[in-house]
């Protein structure tokens, strides 16, 4: 008798695991089907399970295929399974083409072609839709976003649209995806939701053309670079009652979230000063170092340190001032921003050109919160006092590129009847785009 193995969380359960199950079975006489635990679906960095464990069993139990289940709950279970159960197959989808291969020397393995066009659940008891999410753009961001959305129950990648067509094809064969275009009107007609993952000075444009069409919209940073841009922008979205979300993963990472949490509620006494570098080395023709597409330090990176001083410290700042280093092309290599509040200040540092150390730096009348580099990634912090002895740490995971936290939001929002989050909000991401602009102001007027 021929022994068949698979392994999956099966979440919104769906055409494609129907069919994925039963070409496994049809591999062999005797199908042996794991499906993971929601701790150790967490842990392996996939998050946002809607159905519970128990019900994504009587889901596989339902389809017939499977003559076992057993559950997968650590790592290096699928070996011993394999050796304690006799299995002659181990198969998965060809989503994970490769990264079994180290298990070709226990038994034969199989990567199943994965079923495209996946639009419909079936066997499972809440009606919640499965959200069709349409890319723009297919360059290095596009390409991180696609391992970290695919981790995200509830959530899948149909279509990627890019004027260029070559690239769009080469992105969406890369993938799998279902529809590889330069046709705007039909990307639309095949997804309910849009990431925007081009250069920062088309995204005004795909965002209200989007959100016209009747599309939520996940935007990366910078959302637009006029704050007019950014509250016409909103005020749409909330009009046609869409999602409008900016993506600057940091706002929705749990353990920035938490150092806000600490911050806020005084357990460093009065904020009086906060401190935020973010700096990386680049060269090279790139798009961040091109003055044409609005490159440089400040459009590429501030939003990091302007999110963590606009939740700390609000948007009703009194001054602001830039210093600059810029490059013979007028790019600014290097960038430092001045705020003067009332009653705090606050400092950005951003370089392409100039490294310096990554840390947020939070001052206040009883302490400080000192988060080490690279903060926009919050693994953990550290509250510090006068007396060493009250000092205490914080850690938090942090999965993967982040990536994840912002696309788990928006699929929340999405599923929500009130349209809104507080993680980062309208009035934030406007103060930003409003910052942004008065530093490509100043740029011009120099």
């Amino acid at each position: 008798m021929k022994r068949v193995i698979t392994y999956g969380t099966f979440d919104l359960f769906h055409e494609g695991h129907y069919n994925l199950l039963k070409r496994a079975k049809a591999l062999g006489d005797y199908l042996i089907v794991g499906v993971t635990t929601e701790q150790f679906d967490e842990y392996r960095g996939k998050v946002n399970l809607t159905d519970t464990l128990l019900q994504r069993i009587e889901h596989v139990r339902q389809t017939g295929f499977a003559d076992e289940i057993i559950i997968e709950d650590h790592v290096g279970q699928k070996n011993e399974d394999i050796q304690r159960y006799a299995i002659d197959i181990f198969t998965v989808g060809s989503d994970w083409h490769g990264a079994f291969d180290s298990l070709k020397s226990l038994c034969e393995v199989v990567y199943i072609d994965r079923t495209k066009d996946v639009s419909t659940t079936m066997l499972r008891e809440q009606n919640q839709k499965i959200i069709k999410l349409g890319i723009v753009g297919s360059g290095r961001i596009a390409h991180r976003f696609m391992p970290e959305a695919k981790r995200i129950s509830g959530i899948n990648i149909e279509a990627v649209y890019n004027p260029r067509i070559q690239s769009a094809k080469a992105f969406g064969d890369a993938y799998e995806l279902n529809t590889s275009t330069d046709d705007w009107e039909l990307f639309l007609n095949k997804i309910d939701a849009v990431y925007i993952a081009s250069p920062h000075n088309t995204h005004y444009d795909y965002i209200i053309m989007a959100l016209n069409a009747g599309k939520h919209v996940l935007c990366e940073k910078p959302m637009v670079l006029k704050k007019a841009q950014a509250e016409e922008a909103f005020a749409l979205a909330e009009k046609k009652k869409l999602v409008l979300m900016e993506a600057i993963k940091t706002a929705y990472a749990p353990g920035f979230i938490q150092l806000l949490n600490i911050a806020n509620i005084g357990s460093i006494g009065r904020i009086y000063d906060v401190e935020a570098c973010f700096t990386k080395l680049t060269s090279g023709n790139v798009r961040e170092l091109r003055a044409e597409e609005n490159g440089g330090s400040f459009t590429e990176l501030a939003s990091y340190p302007l999110l963590a001083i606009i939740k700390l410290l609000g948007s009703d700042y009194k001054d602001l001032r830039f210093e600059s280093f810029t490059d013979s092309n007028g790019v600014d290599i290097y960038t430092k921003a001045y705020f003067k509040y009332n009653d705090s200040l606050a400092t950005v540092k951003v370089g392409l050109g100039v490294k310096s150390e990554g840390q947020l730096i939070i001052s206040g009348t009883n302490g400080y919160i000192i988060v080490e580099a690279p903060w926009w990634k919050t693994q953990g912090f550290e509250v510090r006092y006068e007396d060493i002895t009250r000092n205490e740490k914080f850690f938090y995971k942090f999965l993967g590129e982040g990536l994840r936290y912002g696309v788990i939001e928006f699929a929340s929002m999405i599923n929500r009847v009130e349209k809104k989050g507080y993680k980062l909000t309208a009035g934030d991401s406007i103060a930003i785009a409003g910052i942004m602009e008065r530093f490509l102001d100043a740029g011009r007027e120099s």
